[in-house]
């Protein structure tokens, strides 16, 4: 809990300093005159001022945003001596800069952190396929467990190699979300030629981007030995006399691949709300011997399913992916295109109700997520960053009139009108964002509470 904690207000106070700082320099570099930069709002629980600066740094009580308090006639009276230092009076190439630099910012902080991951390195599973799932698009493409992904493509794009399983969820998620078909190619499980795989991703109707997408494609994990870890105590593994280290070859009349298909077979084997039991071919000091095993029939989201009480499934085959220094610099700059368009693209799509608001996300789960990532390293944390500075830039970019992405709608209105917006229609347009803003946060709220906590 207490890692979660600080991770969660490191994330924060790291993104919006970044965010307020792109403004405060822009501004500086402009000539205006910046009265107090806070990161946090509420009681100042942190002030100081540089001797010979004109700016306040100030850490507020709150850390939920930001502000870059700039000298403005529009919020007080400006001498006259000073005027030329006032934001307002800025050339309107200078307030777009301005206002444009904190999304830039994040951007940026984005693209730094993406590059020092893949500068760094990262243990990541191998991109070994565990068996499809059963009716899925993978097993329709005629994929069937063990085969090691060597490169793909999306339609319309050159295939790039596959360097882990990360990187294949990553096509895949695009794929899906975009609805593009995506072409693997693929070395079988016995190691001999290479085949193309054609994975239709097109036909998939899809609102959210969760577990449920990955097996409709099919490919839920990568590959993993079929083997039996830890066996509780009193539960149906020991029982049925199963033991840590036994290599499952078949339950039933199915062959088994890995152990994902295994964990697969363990939970669908009941019938209505009573276990089945089956008998279990396993392979133990190098003899095979068969178990009959009876499943303890338990609720899972209010679905009866088997469980044996014992770790199924050894950890997959890990690979180090690091990248050069130009490399990895490219390859952060793409990733960070790549995740910005395709939020932008599920944004709309929630707009027009092609994708469902279950896909927004509040402080919870970034909390949540920032727990988990920072439990698994420093370079799961460093991406997870990343992750969320893009999510900030691009929503701060959003023609909302709260955002800066909405004051940049008033600049574009002033630049092809050559006026600017009226002060009625200012504050008709602020009142109106604002109120769409909370029910953004509002959704994404409720998301949170019901994904935790539902």
């Amino acid at each position: 809990m207490l890692l979660t904690v600080v991770a969660f207000i490191v994330a924060l106070g790291l993104l919006i300093a970044v965010h307020e700082y792109g403004h405060y320099r822009v501004a500086v570099a402009c000539g205006v005159k910046v009265l107090r930069f806070s990161v946090g709002f509420g009681k100042p629980l942190l002030r100081w001022q540089p001797q010979g600066s004109p700016t306040e740094f100030v850490i507020g009580a709150v850390p939920l945003g930001g502000y870059v308090r700039m000298l403005d006639e529009r919020e007080a009276p400006v001498a006259a001596e000073e005027r030329h230092l006032a934001f307002n009076t800025q050339p309107l190439r200078s307030r777009a800069a301005i206002v444009a630099a904190g999304p830039a910012a994040n951007l940026l902080l984005a693209i730094a952190l993406y590059a020092a991951v893949n500068w760094s390195g990262v243990e990541e599973p191998k991109a070994y396929l565990a068996s499809p799932v059963a009716g899925s698009i993978a097993q329709r493409a005629g994929l069937q467990g063990g085969e090691l992904v060597l490169s793909a493509a999306l339609d319309g794009e050159e295939a790039e190699p596959v360097r882990s399983f990360e990187d294949l969820r990553w096509k895949l998620t695009r794929g899906a979300l975009d609805g593009d078909n995506v072409r693997l190619e693929v070395q079988p499980a016995a190691g001999s030629g290479r085949r193309q795989v054609l994975l239709e991703l097109s036909q998939i109707e899809t609102r959210e981007a969760d577990a449920q997408l990955f097996r409709k494609i099919g490919i839920v994990g990568p590959w993993t030995k079929p083997v039996i870890g830890e066996v509780m105590a009193g539960g149906a593994a020991e029982r049925a006399g199963l033991r840590q280290g036994d290599v499952v070859r078949q339950v039933g009349a199915t062959v088994v691949v890995d152990g994902q298909q295994l964990r697969d077979v363990i939970r669908s084997s009941v019938r209505g709300s009573q276990p089945l039991t089956q008998t279990w071919l396993v392979e133990r000091g190098g003899r095979t011997q068969s178990v009959q095993v009876t499943p303890d029939a338990q609720q899972d989201a209010g679905t009866t399913v088997g469980r044996i009480a014992a770790y199924v499934g050894t950890p997959p085959e890990l690979v180090t992916v690091r990248y050069g220094p130009l490399e990895g610099l490219w390859n952060g700059i793409v990733r960070t295109w790549d995740v910005s368009l395709l939020t932008l693209k599920m944004m709309g799509r929630m707009v027009i109700g092609e994708a469902s608001i279950k896909n927004l996300s509040g402080p919870l789960t970034i909390a949540d997520y920032a727990g988990r990532s920072a439990s698994m390293g420093l370079t799961q944390y460093l991406a997870f960053l990343a992750l969320i500075s893009v999510s900030l830039g691009v929503l701060n970019l959003l023609p909302l009139p709260v955002l800066d992405g909405g004051h940049l709608m008033y600049y574009l209105w002033e630049g092809v009108t050559g006026r600017g917006v009226s002060e009625a229609w200012m504050e008709r347009l602020q009142r109106g964002g604002v109120a769409v803003l909370l029910l953004m946060m509002s959704i994404a709220l409720f998301n949170d509470v019901t994904r935790l906590f539902g």
